[in-house]
C-alpha cells in the first residue's frame, strides 16, 4: 500500500486502526507497550535511567515485527511517527476498556473503503 498523506490525526486514525486490523497485531502492541512501560518503571524505581530505553526497544521491538509476519504491512510509524505514537496510546486504552471491537470496526470500514 502506498504511504497515505493525512491532514489531521483524526483523518490518521482510521488509517492507523486499519493497519492493525488484526487482533494479534493489536496485541502484539499492547503487549509490547506495557511490558516497556513496565520495565522502564521498575528501572527508574531503582535509579537506573538507562531502563527508560526499555520502553521503545520492548515497544517497537515487538510491534514492528508484527506488521510484517501478522499484517503483511509496514508500521505507520514510519511515515506517521508522532501520530502513530499518540495512535498506538489511543488504541490500548480502548483495548483495556474493552473496545476491541470497535477496532476491528474502524479497520474494516477503512480497508472496504480504501482499497
Amino acid at each position: 500500500m502506498p504511504q497515505q498523506t493525512f491532514g489531521s490525526y483524526e483523518e490518521f486514525w482510521p488509517y492507523y486502526v486499519a493497519m492493525h486490523s488484526k487482533a494479534a497485531t493489536r496485541w502484539v502492541h499492547l503487549t509490547g507497550t506495557l511490558t516497556g512501560l513496565a520495565v522502564t518503571a521498575y528501572g527508574l524505581a531503582r535509579g537506573r535511567k538507562r531502563y527508560a530505553a526499555a520502553l521503545p526497544l520492548i515497544g517497537y521491538g515487538t510491534a514492528w515485527p508484527a506488521h510484517f509476519l501478522i499484517e503483511g504491512n509496514n508500521p505507520a510509524t514510519f511515515g506517521h511517527p508522532a501520530w502513530s505514537l499518540r495512535g498506538d496510546v489511543r488504541m490500548i486504552r480502548m483495548m483495556l476498556a474493552g473496545r476491541d471491537r470497535e477496532l476491528a470496526e474502524t479497520a474494516a470500514e477503512w480497508l472496504a473503503d480504501n482499497r
